[in-house]
């Protein structure tokens, strides 16, 4: 009789050789606190999944390790290694809407009650993913980071300009509900972080005029009080905190 372990063997995935498992059974985020990242840990904190949390920076020698890009090959977190994948066998994943598909898949959580909810909900994923993320994103390399240094100022007017739009754009989908698709989804947890990104990562918020968004902040306030946003936040914990 073959006896077969519950314990999966993970040592097959490179990633483990710089970020070993504690517990090889449960979920093994690779990811940082930032924009990004914390779709993935709110989203498991708010659907209850088990899982370990490692902490990769941005530093080359993390994100361009050889270890890290055997998971995900463009060196970018969050990414995911679920040993108990949907053919029972182990998954990995990159890409944070990926990620985020196929947690609320796994739990049948956060992706609508029916086929016409679940479109609705991708729409505004897909939403931030090819709107809000890389227009916020690089507004705040031209106001905070190494883009700053530019003295052009046509592409930080630029990001200004479009981050703006896209605020309005949530403006008026707010105008009537609590939560961007209806009820609360995965394209709450995708879009939330980003716009907390403008105040607390980029510093930009005043100068968006997010206050003059009022259903975008009531929205922020209301996403900010959710306990699994507020833990997701400190995931993967920080060293030097």
């Amino acid at each position: 009789m073959t006896i077969h372990s519950t314990f999966p063997d993970l040592s097959r995935f490179p990633i483990t050789r710089r970020w070993p498992a504690s517990d090889p059974t449960v979920l093994q985020l690779y990811s940082l606190a930032t924009p990004n990242g914390v779709k993935v840990s709110i989203a498991l904190e708010e659907l209850g999944i088990a899982y370990e949390a490692h902490r990769v920076t941005l530093a080359p020698e993390d994100v361009k390790s050889p270890e890290f890009l055997s998971l995900n090959p463009n060196n970018k977190i969050p990414a995911i290694l679920d040993p108990d994948g949907p053919d029972g066998t182990p998954i990995t994943l990159f890409e944070s809407g990926a990620i985020l598909i196929y947690l609320a898949e796994k739990s049948g959580k956060l992706l609508g009650k029916s086929a016409s909810q679940k479109y609705e909900v991708l729409k505004w994923l897909m939403f931030q993913m090819g709107g809000i993320g890389p227009m916020f994103g690089q507004l705040g390399y031209f106001h905070r980071y190494a883009g700053s240094e530019i003295e052009d100022p046509r592409p930080r007017e630029r990001y200004i300009a479009e981050a703006k739009r896209l605020l309005n754009v949530l403006d008026t989908q707010l105008a009537d509900r609590d939560w961007i698709a209806g009820d609360y989804s995965i394209a709450d947890i995708a879009i939330g972080p980003w716009l907390e990104g403008l105040n607390r990562v980029y510093k930009v918020g005043d100068l968006v005029g997010m206050a003059d968004f009022k259903h975008v902040t009531a929205y922020l306030d209301r996403f900010n009080a959710r306990p699994a946003v507020q833990r997701g936040w400190a995931v993967p914990a920080n060293p030097d905190a």
